[in-house]
């Protein structure tokens, strides 16, 4: 017997890469350019799964979008860059923060 799934998710596509989400979750993506506390729509949606009614995107999902709000724009944890050449007395050391954004997922709309 099938069991039936009564979770609600979408898998949405941000910033190059490709997240599942599903309503009520925080999640953090690529910098996006918008202030905090607006509303965003994340109209790149390739799936959506409600149940067993699965509906999958040729690549996107037409008239679907998930509706987000920006909870807060940051920098990631630093990363550093170590580059070493052995018996050269070269050594550099850097290091990179990425931007991010942290967005909360509101609704998920298919049509």
């Amino acid at each position: 017997m099938a069991e039936t799934r009564d979770n609600k998710f979408a898998v949405i596509k941000t910033g190059g890469k490709q997240y599942k989400v599903s309503e009520g979750e925080v999640l953090t993506v690529e910098k996006l350019d918008i202030e905090e506390g607006k509303d965003l729509d994340i109209t790149e949606v390739l799936l959506i799964a409600d149940g067993d009614k699965i509906e999958v995107g040729k690549p996107t999902i037409k008239d679907a979008k998930v509706k987000a709000k920006v909870v807060s724009q940051e920098k990631a944890d630093k990363i550093v860059v170590f580059k070493y050449k052995p018996k050269k007395n070269y050594r550099k050391k850097t290091g990179h923060r990425q931007k991010i954004t942290k967005i909360q997922i509101e609704k998920i709309g298919a049509k």
